[in-house]
């Protein structure tokens, strides 16, 4: 196949509104691993709920979560790779959650911990099959946290956008979803991360996929020899993309690899 690396996102693009991963997809998705190339989440969510994914898929391999912030090997649980953060850069930023009540939660590559769950909040993590664990605020700050997670309505994350946008921040900020934003190390992202997986899997650019759907996934679009924007993707991440397909609700990821793979058969035959 031509495309021996094919990075895939996975909200709003993997799988439909809905959270589901439909059996044309699933069928695409298993079909190119088969003809060859190695199929990679690289996702905003944590290794937990990645590798639940992948293994929906009948798969097994690396996965790029937490927006680039660590790589896990999906066999072995082994963290490959990760760029934590610590309390000093964080503490501003839950301190203004706090006061506004907004949600957060605090990431380690595999775990999530919360000081406060909800019906909505709960629905939510039960939604990407995360499980998070109850904490104190004065509780003692995770050890190799990868990521902060905030939740809220989209008014109130413009709100908190612009409150900081005159700090001078130790850490990059992400809008990795319609009502989520991401801290983590500046220098953390999928493009980055997938870059590094190809390098050391000694797979050139030309040769990898990336399909996504939202801001956090630019980089990686950039980064791969060809990137697919969902339909479903904003404007500014379709500017960026090779190409754009249908969306996450009309199978979109499905039509990318079904024209590969009949490429490839069309060629072979020659």
């Amino acid at each position: 196949m031509k495309y021996k690396l094919i990075a895939l996102d996975v909200d709003g693009t993997l799988l439909n509104d809905d959270h589901e991963l439909t059996p044309r997809v699933k069928q695409s998705v298993t079909r190119a691993a088969a003809a060859g190339a190695e199929i990679v989440l690289c996702t905003g969510r944590g290794s937990a709920s990645a590798l639940s994914v992948l293994a929906q898929l009948g798969l097994s391999g690396t996965v790029i979560t937490h927006n680039g912030a660590s790589i896990v090997d999906g066999e072995t649980r082994e963290i490959l790779r990760e760029s934590p953060i610590g309390p000093d850069e964080v503490e501003r930023y839950l301190t203004l959650c706090r006061e506004r009540g907004i949600h957060f939660d605090l990431n380690t590559a595999f775990d999530i911990y919360v000081e406060h769950l909800n019906d909505q909040t709960a629905s939510m993590y039960a939604s990407m099959l995360s499980e998070p664990i109850l904490r104190s605020r004065e509780d003692r700050f995770p050890g190799r946290t990868v990521k902060i997670s905030i939740f809220a309505p989209k008014a109130d994350l413009d709100e908190l956008e612009a409150h900081w946008r005159d700090w001078r921040h130790e850490l990059q900020t992400i809008r990795s979803g319609d009502y989520f934003i991401d801290l983590q190390h500046r220098e953390a992202s999928k493009g980055t991360a997938l870059r590094q997986w190809a390098e050391k899997r000694g797979i050139p650019r030309e040769q990898v996929l990336a399909i996504g759907n939202y801001f956090n996934d630019i980089g990686m679009l950039q980064y791969a020899g060809c990137g697919v924007a969902m339909d479903n993707s904003p404007p500014e991440v379709k500017a960026v993309a090779d190409a754009v397909t249908a969306s996450n609700n009309e199978d979109g990821v499905a039509l990318v690899l079904e024209a590969c793979l009949a490429n490839e058969e069309s060629t072979s035959s020659l």
